[in-house]
Parts: C-alpha cells; sequence; structure tokens
C-alpha cells in the first residue's frame, strides 16, 4: 500500500504514514461493525437455545438492534461519581478499548492481510493481551466503590491466572510451528493432518491444549461459566458499576473485541487460519478470509453456546482449574511436546 501512495507523487515517509493510517481504518471499522453484529448474533443464540425469537423488532430480523442500543447509549448522561478519581474513572474504558484494537494489528486474515507481520507477532499478542488487565483494576479502584473494587480485584486474578496456562500453550504451538510469526504458523498447519488436513488440531499432543486454550480463553475474557466478574450475591455489574453512557459502551465494545480476538486465535493457532479445512485445491478458490471469517465466527458460536448452557463456577473453584489443573497440564505438554520433536529430529 505504501508504494501505491508513492506512485501518487507522495515521499516515502508521507507515503507511508498514510498507509499505516489507512491499513489501521480498514481493521478498526470493520471490527467495530463485526462486534455490533456478534453482539446481536449472542443474543439470537441465547434466545434460540432458550426457545424464544431474541431482538427481532428494530430494523428487518432484528438487524439494527445492536445499533439502536448504540444511539441510546451515546444520548445517555455521562454520571462521574463525586467521590471517584476523575482522571483514571475517565481514561480506564479507553485503555481497556484501545488495547483490544491494538492487538488486532498483528492479525493476519488472509495471506499477507496484516497490518504489522511482524516476526514476534505471538509475543505481541501475548504482551497486549496482558495490558488489559489495567483498565479493568483502573476502573474498579477509580470508581471509589467497594462492590466494583472486589470484581476489579477477582477479574484481575482470573485473567492472571489463566495467561499463565495460555503462555505455555503458546510456547506449544511455537515449537511445533517453528516460529513467532502468525502467518508462518498458519503456514505450518498446512497438510498437517494425515498430509490432507489444514490445522494443528488433528495433532493427538495439540488437540489436548487446544481444548484448554479454548477454555482459559472463556476464562480470560470473563465470559460464562468464568463470568466472576459479574457476582449476583452482590447485584451489581461488576467493575463496571459505576459507568454509564459512552464509557460503559467502551467496556462493552473491548469485552467484545477481546472474545472475537480469543476466536480468531483459536483459528490460527490450531485450526488453520485462512487455509480451508482440507488441503484439497478446488476449496482453495474460495477467498482466504472467507475461511477465516467462518472459523472465527464459528469459534464465536461456541462462545454463546457455552454462555446459554453452562452454570457458573465457584471462585475457588475457577482459581483451582486454572492453577491445579491448567497450569500443571499446559507444562508438562511443554516437556512432552519439544521432548517428542527433539527425539523424532523435527526440533526447530
Amino acid at each position: 500500500m505504501t508504494e501505491f501512495f508513492q506512485n501518487l507523487g507522495m515521499n516515502y515517509e508521507w507515503a507511508w504514514f498514510i498507509a499505516t493510517i489507512v491499513g489501521i481504518l480498514l481493521i478498526a471499522l470493520p471490527l467495530m461493525l463485526a462486534v455490533a453484529y456478534v453482539i446481536l448474533i449472542d443474543r439470537k443464540v441465547w434466545a434460540a437455545i432458550n426457545l424464544r425469537k431474541g431482538p427481532n423488532v428494530v430494523g428487518p430480523f432484528g438487524l439494527l438492534q445492536s445499533f439502536a442500543d448504540g444511539l441510546k447509549v451515546f444520548l445517555q448522561e455521562t454520571i462521574i461519581p463525586s467521590a471517584s478519581n476523575k482522571g483514571i474513572f475517565i481514561i480506564a474504558p479507553i485503555i481497556t478499548f484501545t488495547v483490544a484494537l491494538a492487538a488486532w494489528a498483528v492479525v493476519p486474515f488472509a495471506d499477507g492481510w496484516v497490518l504489522a507481520d511482524i516476526n514476534v507477532g505471538l509475543l505481541y499478542i501475548l504482551a497486549i493481551s496482558s495490558l488489559s488487565v489495567y483498565g479493568v483494576v483502573m476502573a474498579g479502584w477509580a470508581s471509589n466503590s467497594k462492590y466494583p473494587f472486589f470484581s476489579a480485584m477477582r477479574a484481575a486474578a482470573q485473567m492472571i491466572s489463566y495467561e499463565v496456562s495460555i503462555g505455555f500453550i503458546l510456547i506449544c504451538v511455537v515449537l511445533w510451528a517453528g516460529t513467532f510469526n502468525l502467518t508462518a504458523i498458519v503456514e505450518a498447519q498446512r497438510g498437517h493432518g494425515l498430509g490432507i488436513v489444514n490445522g494443528f488440531y488433528f495433532n493427538l499432543l495439540l488437540f489436548p491444549m487446544w481444548v484448554v486454550f479454548f477454555i482459559s480463553s472463556l476464562a480470560e475474557t470473563q465470559r460464562v461459566p468464568f463470568d466472576l466478574t459479574e457476582a449476583e450475591s452482590e447485584l451489581v455489574a461488576g467493575y463496571q458499576t459505576e459507568y454509564s453512557s459512552m464509557a460503559f459502551a467502551l467496556f462493552w465494545l473491548g469485552e467484545y473485541a477481546n472474545i472475537l480476538l480469543m476466536c480468531a486465535l483459536n483459528t490460527l493457532l490450531f485450526f488453520g487460519g485462512w487455509l480451508p479445512p482440507i488441503d484439497w485445491a478446488p476449496l482453495y478458490y474460495v477467498p482466504g478470509f472467507i475461511w477465516f471469517f467462518l472459523k472465527t465466527l464459528f469459534f464465536f458460536f461456541m462462545f454463546s453456546w457455552v454462555m446459554a448452557t453452562v452454570p457458573r463456577y465457584r471462585y475457588d473453584q475457577l482459581m483451582r482449574l486454572g492453577w491445579k489443573i491448567f497450569l500443571p497440564m499446559s507444562l508438562i505438554f511443554v516437556f512432552v511436546i519439544s521432548g517428542y520433536l527433539m527425539a523424532t529430529g523435527h526440533y526447530g
């Protein structure tokens, strides 16, 4: 894209700057539109599982419901508690939303369709996703209210606990692919299963790691059954209880952008990314970004399905699962996979 703007007569610096801005908009704007519609899909799936209709009034088939909700939130009054730390209170949702968008900079939607195809893309995502805990803690503390602060502490402990096991799972994938680059990780999955299946999920050593990664994704994004930030015994909405209007909406948008990111990572790391499910020539006529979109949408459906059917964990169960089961299991698989690769001569 930089070359395109250079051909229009711009020097390299301005061409690179304009190309970067355009690339960011090409990711951010469709992502915001996708968030609006996945919220609608979420509600439709819950309704279908509960044998009801869900949103079906605003627009044809309820397609404009998310935009109506967004307009309603935009027109509401922004209330800032008088005893809160106003500066941190305002900046917390901005941090949460910005961090959620920044992670998408290294996500390849198809071969060559990536804003920054860096060699350490997986490390970048791990680092960026770790920053999201700051917005949560800042929101709970700055609200100067007991229950939002409790919720923020629970959310921080939960996110940190499951990021540890996610980190070891990523090491397993990196060991097998031999790279931190997301595009190269996807290419390493081409024909990986029996020479015809595109995806690491067909690997008996990596499939258990995908199961752990999927469950950890639910915990990382505070989805059911791990939505301990919203404690029904306290009758509050969690760390964002004191927020209203667009500040609350930024938390909402950041949460769904993170959910989509986790769905995309499930697709990229274990299910072949933009590659078709089977390494069969006719399937490659379908553009790669469509395969990526369909796989990501499938994982989002699984997120919604779990939310509509699985009861909530207790907090001690949540911590036990993360520290006593997932952490040892993922650590053991790091040793098993690295030992297998060295024994078979495929290491590195």
